[in-house]
């Protein structure tokens, strides 16, 4: 079997060498006769091997022999570890383009194609469960979870997309522009939900909560404003009122809104909303219900609009 082997490698550098190119020949012969149940009238193989041995001799005559003696033996292994290699080179290869990983939807493994785990990075939250629910990606859902209260653009569209992120988390920021991008290109209904991954963005969920309260529609371009702003600001009450006033909304108006106890109850019931999803990292979006965990290339998430991706 070490004619298929050759037939690949010889193949790939006959591209650079006519050499190769005719050794890619003599195995492509080779291989089509023993494919044919024929042995190789070329002496192929036995060219391959004494080419082999010698290598071998050099190092070591025991090696030498033993791989003489064994050589279609060998032969079967590499071809077994050729078919292996390329079968998980492949599967990794189509993982990557559809999922942002090797090694699947929202697996962190490594991945030689995304060698930082990019595509699959969060802003680790705690969601008051610990050790309840695990944190994979097949137990974040949106089954029993009322979404009813948080902003959402509706567009009676067989098609909708949650993202649940937060303002101050640099994940959610690469996330938030590929999704904005989708929902205005495929024309989708879409739900905001702002999950404060960090601590002091707490105040922007009540901000957020009384903005599109108040002013419905014009919510949503202060929202992408906050995606843009320096995130080491956003949590201070002062530079939210200066971007309150960007937006003439009245100021007086959305602080007296959030300080007002129904608000805070408010926000609290859709933070347990959200805890309720077993989300574990922002950004989560769920397109059609089916979680993506961390910020996907677009592609991705396109892809499973157009129907590419079968789960």
């Amino acid at each position: 079997m070490i004619c298929i082997i050759a037939l690949v490698v010889f193949s790939i550098m006959g591209i650079f060498s006519l050499t190769y190119r005719n050794l890619a020949k003599e195995a492509f012969d080779c291989v089509f006769r023993r494919i044919t149940f024929r042995p190789c009238n070329t002496g192929f193989n036995e060219k391959i091997k004494s080419q082999l041995v010698a290598k071998l001799l050099n190092k070591s005559v025991f090696a030498a022999r033993i791989f003489n003696k064994y050589f279609e033996v060998f032969s079967w292994a590499f071809l077994i570890l050729m078919v292996w290699s390329t079968f998980y080179t492949v599967r990794g290869g189509y993982n990557y383009y559809l999922y942002g990983s090797c090694n699947g939807l929202n697996q962190v493994g490594f991945c030689a194609l995304d060698p930082g785990g990019n595509n699959n990075k969060v802003t680790e939250i705690s969601n008051g469960q610990c050790g309840l629910v695990e944190k994979k990606e097949e137990n974040v859902t949106l089954d029993n979870v009322d979404l009813s209260s948080f902003p959402t653009k509706n567009v009676n569209s067989k098609d909708t997309i949650v993202l649940i992120g937060c303002y101050e988390c640099d994940y959610t920021r690469k996330a938030y522009l590929d999704i904005q991008k989708l929902v205005k290109e495929k024309k989708t209904n879409y739900i905001f939900a702002h999950y404060p991954a960090k601590e002091d963005t707490n105040y922007l969920s009540e901000v957020g909560y009384c903005v599109y309260k108040e002013y419905g529609e014009r919510f949503w371009e202060f929202n992408d404003y906050l995606f843009t702003v320096d995130k080491t600001e956003i949590y201070q009450s002062s530079y939210v009122n200066t971007i309150l006033n960007k937006y003439n909304f009245d100021v007086e108006k959305i602080n007296n809104c959030i300080n007002n106890p129904l608000t805070k109850e408010a926000v609290n019931n859709q933070l347990n909303q959200l805890i309720k999803t077993h989300l574990y990292g922002t950004p989560t979006v769920f397109i059609n219900g089916k979680a993506f965990v961390g910020p996907k290339p677009y592609r991705v998430y396109k892809s499973i609009l157009n129907k590419f991706i079968i789960f």
